[in-house]
C-alpha cells in the first residue's frame, strides 16, 4: 500500500485505548430461523439461574492486569459537528468508548481479486486507515476451523482460516482498532439455518469435540495474540439460535461454550488482557425465543459476558422492540448487550451480476436505497444501542464490494481468490445450500464503499454520531405514488407527494406537477400500467436538476367490493343475517376450500338454514355496475332456494344459482344494476335443508359504464 511508511511509524505508537465489548457472527445469505432447542430446566427460575452462574471455568480476567498502554486515539473523533454533505443528527449522550465496529473479514481475498481502496479524495490507501479515519474503533473477523477442500481450493466468502485472521488483526491493531474474533466453529457459515461440524471432527462424541474445541480456540488465541493481535472480545459461535458445531440439545451447545469460554479466560490470564466472550444470536421480533435462549443459557451455567445480537432493519423488527430486547438482557439477566451485525443500502443496483439479498421490495418506511438513508439507518441504529445501553454496533462486512467489472463474467475471480459468498467447491462440505447457490457477493448494495472502492459519505456515520453536522436541507428521497384508474373514468393524479429530508423533522407533503406529454400516453379505455413522471414543485423546481418523482398508474377494471375474499381479519363491513338460535356461517380459514387465498364465507348446519350476507354501499359513482361472486357446494336439494341480489333504490335484481359439489365453483353474475345516488346493497341469500354446505368467496363489484 502507498501508507506502507507511515504505518510503519504508527506502529510504534501505543495504541488507542477503548472500551471492551463483544463481538458478533458473520451474516448468512439468507434470512436467520429464530427457534431455540426446547430443554426445559426443571429447577432454577430466570432470576436465580443468572445469579448463580457458574465462574469456575479457570477465570481470573477480573483481576488480572491489563498489561496494555493507552493512549489517545490515532484519529480523534470531532469534537463540533462538521460540515458535510450528508445530514446526521446527533447522539449527545453517546459515549466516546461506543463501540463503532465493522466487520472486515472479506478484505483481503477482496485485495487478492484486484479490488483497490481509496481515501475519500481519491488516493489509494490501506482501507484500515480509511477506516480508522472515518471513526471505526472495532474490528470484527470471523474464523472458520477450514474453508477448504481436500485440494486446498477455498470455499469462499473470505476464505477465513485462522491465517486469514492473523493478517487482518494485525491490520486492524496497527491502525488502533481493537479486534472482535468471530469463531463459527465450522468449515463455513454457521447461522441459525445451519450449523455444520467441522470435517475434523465429524464422529467425535461430545467431550471429544468439546476438548476438541477448547483446543482449536485456546490455540487460534494463542496465535493471535503472539501476532500482537489487540483481541478484545471473542465471540463463541455465530447465529446459534438453533445449534453450534453441529449439536442442536440446548446441553451440548452448552458444554460447547464453556469449553470456548474457559480457552479464551485462560488465554486472557496468561497475557495478561482483558477480553469480553460474547454469544451472538438475531432475529430481535422473537422476544420470547430470546428470553427462553437466556433463561437456558443461565440454567446451564454458561459462562459470558455478552449477549450480541444480529438486527437487520428489513427483517428484524422495529427500533422500539429491540429496545426492549436488549433492556430485557441487561435488566433480567444482568448481561451487556451489543449489535454485532447491521447494515442497510445504499443502491438497489446489482453491481456484480450476482444478485443482491436486499432489494427495492425490502426497503422500510422513511429509508431510501440512498446514501443518506444507509447513514440514518446506521446512526438510528447506534442511537437505539446507545439508549438502552449497549457496548456498540458492528456494521457487516461494509468494504465488501465489487470484484471486476460489473457487466464482466466475475466468477473465475471468486472462484479463485474467494471473494464471491460461496465457491463452487464448497459444495465438497455444503452441498444443499453453498454447492447449488455459490456466486458473487450479495452485500454489495450494502457496503460503505462505492463499487469502484471509493469510501461513501455514510462511512464517515461513526465519527459524527456525537455532534452531528451541519448540512444544507435537502430532499433524500420521494415516496412514489401510485393510483388506479377505472376503465373509462377520467384519471385524477395525486396534487401533492411525500417527501423525506435528510432531516427527518423537516418531512412533508408537497405539489408537484406531472409532464403533460406523459399523462397524455395515458389510455384509460383500456386496462394498462404506466409509469409518469413529474417535478417537486419546491425551491428547486426551475432549476436544471429539480426533484423528480414516478407515478405508477394502473388502468383495470375496480372492485369496489371491500374485503372481497374475506382475507382481512376485519369483516365488519359484511352483514350476516340469519333465521334460528344459531349461526350457521362463518369465515372459515381453509385455503382447499376456498377459491382463492386461505379464507372463504362457509355454512354448515344440522338444521335448516336461511341466511344472507351482504355489503352496502353509499358513494358509488352513478353509472352501470356488473357483480360477480364464486359459490360451491353440496348436499343441497333441488328445493333450496339461493341467489346472488342486487338492491338499488327500489330495484331488486337477482341470479339463482345451484350447488354442484366440490370444487365445482360456480359463478353467478348480475350484469345491468343502474346506481342512480350512489347508494347499492350486494349479497347472497341461501335457504336450504339441515347438512348441506357451501362456500362463497371472490365477490366483484365493477363500474361497466
Amino acid at each position: 500500500m502507498k501508507r506502507k511508511n507511515l504505518m510503519t511509524i504508527l506502529l510504534t505508537m501505543t495504541l488507542v485505548s477503548s472500551s471492551l465489548a463483544g463481538c458478533s457472527s458473520g451474516a448468512s445469505q439468507t434470512e436467520p430461523g429464530t427457534e431455540a432447542a426446547a430443554v426445559s430446566p426443571e429447577t432454577s427460575t430466570p432470576e436465580t439461574a443468572a445469579a448463580d452462574v457458574s465462574t469456575d471455568t479457570g477465570s481470573d480476567t477480573d483481576t488480572a492486569a491489563d498489561t496494555q498502554t493507552t493512549q489517545a486515539p490515532m484519529y480523534p473523533l470531532p469534537d463540533a459537528a462538521e460540515d458535510a454533505g450528508i445530514y446526521v443528527e446527533p447522539i449527545p449522550d453517546i459515549s466516546d468508548d461506543f463501540i463503532r465496529g465493522m466487520d472486515v473479514s472479506s478484505i483481503l481475498v477482496e485485495e487478492k481479486s484486484g479490488v483497490k481502496y481509496y481515501s475519500a479524495d481519491g488516493t489509494e490507501q490501506d482501507v484500515f486507515t480509511t477506516m480508522a479515519q472515518a471513526g471505526v474503533n472495532y474490528a470484527r473477523i470471523r474464523v472458520w476451523n477450514d474453508p477448504f477442500d481436500a485440494d486446498g481450493n477455498g470455499y469462499g466468502g473470505g476464505n477465513n482460516d485462522l491465517a486469514t485472521a492473523i493478517e487482518l488483526g494485525k491490520r486492524a491493531t496497527a491502525n488502533g482498532m481493537k479486534v472482535c474474533i468471530d469463531f463459527h466453529y465450522s468449515d463455513f457459515w454457521a447461522d441459525p439455518k445451519k450449523q455444520i461440524c467441522p470435517k475434523a471432527w465429524e464422529g467425535m462424541t461430545l467431550e471429544e469435540k468439546a476438548d476438541a474445541l477448547y483446543e482449536f480456540t485456546k490455540d487460534s488465541m494463542t496465535q493471535l495474540l503472539d501476532a500482537g493481535v489487540d483481541v478484545g472480545m471473542v465471540q463463541i459461535g455465530n447465529e446459534t439460535n438453533n445449534g453450534m458445531a453441529g449439536e442442536t440439545q440446548i446441553p451440548n451447545i452448552a458444554r460447547l461454550m464453556n469449553a470456548g469460554s474457559k480457552a479464551v479466560r485462560e488465554t486472557a490470564t496468561t497475557y495478561g488482557k482483558e477480553i469480553k466472550v460474547a454469544l451472538h444470536y438475531t432475529d430481535a421480533t422473537d422476544f420470547a425465543g430470546l428470553d427462553s435462549i437466556m433463561y437456558k443459557l443461565a440454567s446451564f451455567q454458561v459462562d459470558y459476558d455478552i449477549f450480541a445480537l444480529s438486527y437487520y432493519p428489513y427483517w428484524h423488527g422495529t427500533f422500539e422492540n429491540l429496545q426492549n430486547v436488549m433492556a430485557n438482557i441487561q435488566d433480567k439477566y444482568g448481561k451487556e448487550t451489543l449489535i454485532a451485525e447491521t447494515a442497510y443500502c445504499y443502491t438497489t443496483e446489482d453491481t456484480d451480476g450476482s444478485g443482491n439479498s436486499v432489494n427495492e421490495g425490502d426497503l422500510i418506511d422513511a429509508y431510501g436505497a440512498t446514501v443518506q438513508s444507509q447513514s440514518t439507518a446506521l446512526r438510528d441504529v447506534c442511537a437505539v444501542a446507545s439508549d438502552a445501553g449497549a457496548l456498540g454496533v458492528f456494521y457487516w462486512e461494509g468494504a465488501w464490494i465489487t470484484v471486476g467489472d460489473a457487466s464482466a463474467d466475475n466468477s473465475p475471480i471468486w472462484e479463485e481468490f474467494g471473494s464471491g459468498w460461496a465457491s463452487s467447491y464448497a459444495a465438497d462440505y455444503d452441498p444443499n445450500d453453498a454447492g447449488k447457490y455459490y456466486g458473487g457477493c450479495s452485500w454489495d448494495n450494502q457496503a460503505l464503499f462505492d463499487a469502484a472502492g471509493k469510501p461513501l459519505e455514510s462511512l464517515n456515520t461513526y465519527k459524527w454520531l456525537k455532534y452531528g453536522t451541519n448540512a444544507e436541507p435537502a430532499i433524500d428521497m420521494v415516496n412514489a405514488p401510485a393510483v388506479t384508474c377505472n376503465i373509462g373514468a377520467t384519471l385524477e393524479l395525486p396534487e401533492t407527494v411525500d417527501v423525506v429530508y435528510n432531516n427527518r423533522a423537516l418531512n412533508t407533503s408537497l405539489p408537484v406537477e406531472w409532464y403533460e406529454e406523459q399523462v397524455l400516453n395515458i389510455d384509460t379505455a383500456k386496462s394498462g400500467t404506466y409509469e409518469i413522471w413529474g417535478r417537486i414543485l419546491d425551491d428547486a423546481a426551475d432549476s436544471d436538476q429539480p426533484t423528480e418523482v414516478s407515478c405508477t398508474v394502473n388502468v383495470e377494471m375496480l372492485n369496489y367490493v371491500a374485503n372481497p375474499s374475506f382475507e382481512d381479519a376485519d369483516t365488519s363491513m359484511w352483514n350476516v343475517s340469519y333465521e334460528g338460535d344459531k349461526n350457521p356461517t362463518d369465515f372459515q380459514q381453509k385455503e382447499a376450500d376456498a377459491h382463492t387465498g386461505e379464507y372463504a364465507f362457509h355454512f354448515w348446519s344440522e338444521s335448516d338454514m336461511d341466511f344472507s350476507i351482504e355489503q352496502e354501499f353509499t358513494d358509488l359513482a352513478p353509472g352501470t355496475y356488473e357483480l360477480k361472486a364464486y359459490f360451491q357446494g353440496g348436499d343441497i336439494d333441488s328445493t333450496a332456494n339461493m341467489e346472488l341480489y342486487a338492491s338499488a333504490g327500489d330495484t331488486v335484481t337477482s341470479e339463482a344459482f345451484t350447488a354442484e359439489g366440490y370444487g365445482n365453483w360456480q359463478e353467478p353474475t348480475i350484469s345491468a344494476i343502474t346506481v342512480t345516488d350512489g347508494t347499492l346493497t350486494i349479497g347472497m341469500h341461501i335457504q336450504c335443508k339441515a347438512k348441506g354446505w357451501g362456500t362463497a368467496d371472490d365477490f366483484t363489484l365493477n363500474k361497466i359504464d
